[in-house]
């Protein structure tokens, strides 16, 4: 099954919560995604998280929304937004939790829309995949985004995973890739999905490659795990 993330939100959301689910890299061992988590309110959510809601504006889009909470949180404080996902199970949870606008579709499918801020949250850049594949999503999103809009992105840099810990600072990575290409697989209830691409991207590289796509970028944030919350504009 393809979208056990979906088929999960809906177990939890229709009281059949029995499990957890489970998401294992190709770095890293397997460890647990807690569903309740998925379903917090925005006191429950990080500090980074509270700071992109609390800087949105305009007409939003929420791009892999998942259960919805914080397209709920907007649209309760009346700001007008579309949550998106590739997930059909997710969006339906979306709409039974009272979220009124949303649609099960992948980003690079939606066009002919506008908004003036553009979330995507939880490790947003891993909607990007692959390195090569970022210039795609920044000039896509740039159809999307209204003249004085913004983008609120997150990210982690995962360079501290492959610290040599030497003096200098170096890291070892496999040759010929970016160490923030990482290959997910999920787990659910004895089920697993077909392993997916999810990109992290240190500060340096994104900015450097927002400005290549006509973007301005600053970082606005930053948590204690080595993750950042970027505000992305027209140049």
């Amino acid at each position: 099954m393809n979208d056990l993330f979906g088929q999960a939100l809906q177990d939890y959301q229709n009281n059949n919560y029995t499990e957890d689910l489970y998401t294992e890299t190709n770095i890293s061992e397997k460890d647990i995604l807690v569903l309740p988590y998925l379903f917090r309110s925005f006191d429950m959510m990080p500090p980074l998280e509270q700071l992109a809601l609390k800087r949105t504006y305009g007409r939003t889009l929420d791009v892999g929304c998942g259960a919805g909470s914080h397209s709920l949180f907007l649209q309760e404080s009346q700001i007008e937004v579309m949550g998106i996902d590739s997930s059909k199970g997710a969006i339906e949870v979306c709409k039974q939790r009272g979220l009124k606008n949303t649609r099960a579709i992948d980003l690079l499918h939606l066009k002919k829309e506008k908004f003036d801020t553009i979330l995507l949250l939880m490790n947003g850049t891993g909607i990007f995949q692959k390195l090569g594949l970022v210039s795609n999503y920044l000039q896509h999103l740039k159809t999307l985004l209204n003249k004085n809009g913004q983008i609120l992105i997150d990210s982690s840099d995962l360079r501290y995973m492959y610290d040599t810990g030497d003096e200098e600072g170096s890291i070892l990575v496999p040759f010929g890739s970016y160490y923030g290409e990482l290959e997910f697989t999920t787990f659910y209830k004895g089920l697993v999905c077909e392993p997916f691409d999810w990109l992290y991207l240190d500060p340096q590289t994104f900015g450097d490659l927002a400005i290549e796509n006509g973007l301005n970028f600053e970082i606005i944030g930053k948590g204690e795990n080595y993750d950042f919350l970027a505000k992305l504009t027209f140049i």
